[in-house]
């Protein structure tokens, strides 16, 4: 009869919505744990199309830092200290963090959304960084906290590998070369390759290194980063860097 029909086509109609909630939510979580691991651009694109995701940018740049002497520094405080302390140090501004390792820190601009201030962007990460070092340890702590810093610029292949657990890597000889430099280089010193300083002199100090031997490569031209110009008025995260 028509009170059986209208029952039906409620409890139909309740359990389409329940449905459509309970997609919703799983929708949404799916959403954010891709957040979490992904750059925003690339999470849109996997929701959308599930295939490989690779990519090729021409222009982009790549910074690697590494704690000095993190071993016995790590030691010496508590297990919440010292991930505190990578929190605070490893904390990006505007640009895109792809991946930690342990206590060295590997992060990009340019990629995967392009941008034509790419080397500028870290170049000021850098400098924050540098800066942010020397006031992160608590106080009373008997140990200097110092940082070798490398940046490299130029091309770079881009992609998504796994099919469970997804992880945004980079690839290419700019990678290497910015992983080059942070090995290659000094405590408190941001060395870069002569890709970068072409893109930074005109608005940062730089100073000459010469040639510096790098594993797989040869002799290869440095520069050390020290600094904004006076006249150049240089933002991170719309903050202005200080020379």
């Amino acid at each position: 009869d028509v009170l059986n029909i209208v029952v039906v086509s409620a409890v139909a109609m309740l359990l389409l919505v329940t449905f459509a909630r309970g997609r919703d939510a799983a929708q949404a979580r799916v959403e954010a744990l891709l957040l979490n691991v992904l750059p925003a651009d690339i999470a849109q694109r996997l929701q959308s199309d599930p295939n490989s995701i690779a990519d090729h940018f021409d222009d982009a740049s790549i910074l690697f830092a590494d704690v000095v002497d993190f071993t016995p520094l790590a030691n010496r405080l508590d297990a919440r200290e010292v991930v505190g302390l990578l929190d605070r140090l490893f904390t990006s501004y505007d640009v895109e963090k792809i991946k930690t390792i342990g206590d060295c820190y590997m992060v990009a601009a340019g990629v995967p959304r392009q941008r034509p201030d790419h080397a500028h962007a870290l170049a000021g990460l850098a400098l924050e960084m540098r800066e942010c070092a020397k006031n992160c340890l608590p106080e009373g702590t008997e140990h200097d906290l110092r940082l070798r810093i490398g940046i490299s610029s130029g091309p770079v292949v881009a992609g998504v590998i796994g099919r469970r657990r997804f992880l945004y890597d980079l690839w290419g000889d700019t990678v290497n070369m910015a992983s080059r430099m942070e090995s290659h280089g000094t405590p408190d010193a941001i060395q870069i390759t002569r890709s970068t300083w072409e893109l930074l002199r005109d608005d940062f100090v730089v100073e000459p290194l010469g040639l510096v031997d790098v594993k797989g490569k040869g002799a290869v031209e440095t520069w050390r980063l020290v600094g904004p110009r006076r006249e150049s008025r240089v933002t991170v995260d719309d903050r202005v860097v200080s020379g």
